[in-house]
């Protein structure tokens, strides 16, 4: 599995008061800052940012993983209970291709990592953005689809 390229640039337009500078004069590393700095500020800043490019994430490629010695999650499990497998969900084309694409671009990143060889591992759900519908599970472990609540409605009931 190789990385994905590096997708071209797209400098959005500003907003009054700032503007884009790179380091190195390289158009792959852009910086936004003011537009009222001095020339002598503006280099002073970039030489500082420049220095520390490293801590600097332009995409993807450039960040890392969660360091496991930082913070390590453990789920307390019985020993005497059995794994359970569940179906794998189907998605349409469409979703499908977003979910790979997004998975893919966690692996590279170094987010999330894959576990073969565990029969408790869940498979990825996908949940649509608040205010779409969603996929919950009643008692019965039944998929039941609802439209999620985003906001109260309020009713003022008026005597007569």
């Amino acid at each position: 599995m190789e990385p994905p390229s590096r997708s071209p640039l797209e400098l959005k337009p500003l907003p009054e008061g700032l503007r884009y500078a790179f380091l190195h004069n390289d158009k792959e590393a852009p910086v936004i800052i003011s537009d009222k700095l001095s020339k002598d500020e503006t280099q002073r800043l970039l030489f500082v940012l420049e220095k520390h490019r490293a801590v600097l994430g332009y995409s993807l490629q450039d960040l890392r993983g969660i360091n496991p010695a930082l913070c390590i999650h453990r789920i307390p499990i019985d020993p005497e209970s059995t794994p359970s497998r569940e179906p794998q969900r189907r998605l349409n084309n469409a979703m499908r291709k977003v979910v790979k694409k997004d998975v893919l671009k966690l692996l590279h990143a170094e987010i999330i990592y894959p576990v073969p060889y565990s029969v408790w591992v869940s498979p990825v759900q996908v949940v649509p953005k608040k205010g779409g519908m969603t996929v919950v599970a009643n008692a019965r472990n039944e998929l039941i689809p609802q439209r999620t609540v985003t906001g109260w409605r309020m009713c003022r009931l008026q005597k007569t």
